[in-house]
């Protein structure tokens, strides 16, 4: 009876699992067959297929622009973040001070603050720092970096912080005792044990950063424009499976993103 108890909450847990992960992936699925659509108006069922669609996304200017718009602001935004969280991920898990404790819910605020109170916020700050630098930082491209890069902080934050805790200092201190010096020792030993860290922050920040909607509509200058505004924008005026088709091509980028990445760092060890 014992055996038989085991073998059935083995498969109860295994059936739950399952039925978990395909109401995860069901929304996909659905995008993913809608991009495939023959007929300009959804329905169901389909009246056939085509690929017809994503060939209309090279056609649409405001798919283009937005695209490379949000690729850019996303791989600065990681480049700079990452330049920010990995010193202060340093500072909160090897120096304890007064007041670590609130530098570091604060370095995570971005990600329980609301996208729409976010972009308020920073909307306000930029046009004060404007009036009183007389730098035009409202609508540049520098001021939407900037933006990001917020969201991309916390990521970073969090996952190299986890890894510099897990990390044994043991060889930090053989290299030291064998004659590095600090640099040397956090370029050669510290560096790569936390770069599973590293990259999947990286990774995390760049997913948001690429996908934000609700920061970029306060941010967005006149004409200057997303990837996530153009679909909003798009679905404004019309409906067919154009968008369901740039969402597969987004879907397309982030998965080859995660494969790339972790067939050089395995994500599995972080995350």
């Amino acid at each position: 009876m014992t055996m038989d108890g085991r073998i059935l909450g083995r498969v109860a847990l295994y059936g739950v699992a399952y039925l978990t992960l395909g109401f995860i992936l069901l929304p996909l699925i659905f995008v993913t067959w809608l991009a495939f659509f023959a007929q300009e108006i959804p329905s169901f069922p389909p009246e056939g297929y085509s690929v017809k669609w994503f060939g209309a996304i090279a056609d649409n200017r405001n798919f283009v622009t937005g695209f490379w718009t949000s690729l850019q602001v996303a791989v600065a935004a990681t480049a700079i973040g990452l330049l920010i969280a990995v010193p202060a991920s340093l500072i909160l898990a090897r120096r304890h001070f007064l007041g670590s404790a609130a530098l570091s819910q604060f370095l995570l605020l971005p990600l329980v603050v609301p996208g729409v109170v976010m972009g308020t916020s920073i909307y306000v700050f930029q046009i004060e720092t404007e009036i009183a630098t007389g730098l035009p930082i409202l609508g540049s491209l520098a001021g939407l970096v900037a933006g990001h890069t917020l969201l991309v902080i916390p990521w970073t934050v969090r996952l190299v912080t986890a890894s510099l805790t897990g990390l044994d200092r043991a060889a930090e201190e053989a290299a030291q005792s064998l004659g590095a010096n600090q640099w040397t020792t956090f370029f050669r030993v510290t560096l790569p044990a936390i770069r599973p860290g590293i990259v999947a922050g990286a990774l995390f920040g760049f997913v948001t950063s690429f996908g934000n909607l609700e920061m970029s509509l306060f941010l967005v200058g006149p004409g200057r424009i997303t990837l996530p505004i153009a679909i909003l924008q798009y679905l404004e005026w019309k409906i067919d499976p154009t968008v369901a088709a740039v969402s597969v091509l987004q879907i397309l980028l982030i998965a080859v993103s995660m494969i790339i990445t972790d067939r050089y760092v395995k994500l599995a060890r972080v995350v």
